[in-house]
């Protein structure tokens, strides 16, 4: 092999792992491969190389990033109207700008590895640490964990307990045993195959989790519909259809308010603002009360101080919740007086929100009390923890009609249900063009819409009541774990 082709392979060998996570997540969920990909990067990180440790780990989060969010070209190109080249920049420096995480985690992996043999523990604490990271980094960026892919696996009794950083830890233990299984060079069997066994059992514990009740039926079941309108974008945010789609929304959930408790409609719904429709808010109040029902739907609100997504209560509902955590460019847009104006993309409708108040996201639905969660805020784990522990129904709304046929919704979608998991609460998912559902409290599916179909979902869901442990504890005790096992690996380089 000559020194060009060498450095040739030596350079895409990291990105096709990196590549090869993304099937491991919805909508393949094919879990093994992110296994295998982890474990090819230990792989990659200990064996000879001329390569550095951050070059590694960029090239890999070239793949991983590349390959799991390069979803964002579709609203840069099809909603914000930049041509392709223009988005295709766009997209690649947003990936690749998140690389730079993977490349200082691979090197951080590196200095605290003094003796430079695998360490799977130390390994996946890094890995666990840089998660996080994310979570808080430039706004956060909350997407693609590791925990994510032992949603329907024997593991996933884990997650009220220790949650999706929990989960990652342990699976990307394993796959760093794996990956270090493949550079032993012991002849004792017992010693090679001592890791991998020991994290696989840590794993398969799941089993006997999942049989535990953390979570108590709180009420009778509540039953629900949710209307998904699939309205295209082009038209939603034009207001010469205003009072088409307030009818539309009218005929199609009016049905159901004589037969179900709850009636949901997706994120911003009415696309205007709450004091300008105030008759229209009465008529659909008025017509629920009559029926003993509650709607809840998003819709933008505004004060002296600016706007908010938010979602409201009406009927027997009571409550309204201001989003608190809001999406960089597609609801506000970071150092606006340089960036609006300059493509499509920055001028997005309603991308001028400021954030709601610090308060919990609590709504009532009669008796029943339900924490609702817009569109991106149910990806942050210790938000949602927080904001559930007093409700018994969580509910999210989102429009993901920007991420059009992508992986981008099936991905969020996956998140939502694991916040059902590890909270022991039913879920309620409303979007405008799916996947909507009804998920249960094991983050089962019990009902779901396909995408781009005007249609409604009904079906029943059980309130809940009492507190995971994750729920109690929040991260802190994953986060601090894995603080002090890379505290230790540092300790003893100072020795």
């Amino acid at each position: 092999m000559t020194p060009r082709v060498e450095a040739l392979a030596s350079s895409l060998l990291p990105i096709i792992a990196g590549v090869l996570f993304v099937p491991a997540l919805a909508p393949l969920s094919a879990w093994p491969l992110a296994l295998l990909s982890i474990a090819a990067l230990v792989y990659l990180m200990h064996r000879p190389s001329k390569q550095s440790a951050f070059l590694i780990g960029w090239l890999y989060g070239v793949g991983f990033f590349g390959g799991g969010a390069s979803w964002v070209y579709v609203s840069i190109n099809v909603y914000g109207q930049a041509p392709p080249p223009l988005a295709g920049a766009l997209t690649a420096t947003f990936c690749l700008g998140l690389a730079i995480l993977t490349g200082l985690q691979m090197a951080f992996y590196r200095r605290c590895n003094s003796d430079r043999s695998p360490k799977p523990a130390l390994f996946a604490a890094i890995w666990v640490l840089f998660e996080w990271l994310r979570s808080w980094l430039l706004t956060g960026f909350p997407w693609l964990y590791t925990g994510y892919i032992a949603l329907d696996t024997l593991a996933a009794g884990w997650a009220p307990l220790i949650g999706v950083y929990g989960l990652s830890f342990i699976i990307v233990g394993l796959s760093a045993a794996i990956g270090s299984w493949t550079l032993s060079r012991h002849h004792d069997l017992p010693k090679k195959w001592a890791a991998p066994i020991l994290w696989t059992l840590i794993i398969l514990m799941g089993m006997p989790l999942a049989a535990i009740k953390w979570t108590q039926d709180s009420s009778a079941p509540l039953t629900t519909a949710i209307y998904q309108p699939n309205i295209p974008l082009e038209k939603k945010w034009n207001r010469r259809y205003l009072h088409a789609i307030q009818q539309q929304y009218l005929d199609r959930s009016l049905p159901h308010f004589e037969t179900v408790d709850l009636v949901l409609w997706p994120e911003s719904a009415l696309p205007s603002y709450r004091d300008r429709i105030d008759d229209y808010l009465n008529q659909v109040s008025t017509a629920a009360h009559q029926t003993d029902t509650t709607l809840i739907t998003g819709i933008p609100t505004r004060d002296e101080r600016g706007s908010y997504n938010s979602i409201v209560a009406l009927g027997q509902g009571v409550g309204e919740y201001r989003k608190q955590k809001l999406v960089p460019f597609g609801e506000y847009v970071p150092f606006e007086e340089s960036l609006r104006g300059l493509i499509q993309f920055f001028d997005l409708p309603m991308s001028n929100f400021i954030s709601g108040p610090n308060v919990p996201p609590i709504l009532s639905a009669g008796d029943v009390r339900v924490a609702s969660f817009i569109c991106y805020e149910v990806v942050y784990p210790d938000f949602v923890y927080r904001g559930a522990r007093t409700a018994e129904v969580l509910i999210t709304v989102s429009n993901d009609s920007w991420f059009g046929r992508s992986m981008g919704p099936l991905q969020h979608l996956q998140m939502a249900r694991f916040r059902a998991l590890e909270t022991g609460r039913p879920l309620l998912r409303g979007t405008n063009n799916g996947v909507s559902a009804i998920i249960n409290h094991k983050g089962a599916l019990v009902v779901s819409s396909p995408q781009f179909e005007e249609l409604v979902i009904t079906g029943e869901v059980q309130p809940k009541t009492g507190l995971t442990p994750v729920m109690w504890l929040g991260s802190t005790p994953t986060l601090a774990f894995c603080g002090l096992l890379i505290l230790a690996a540092g300790y003893r380089i100072r020795r």
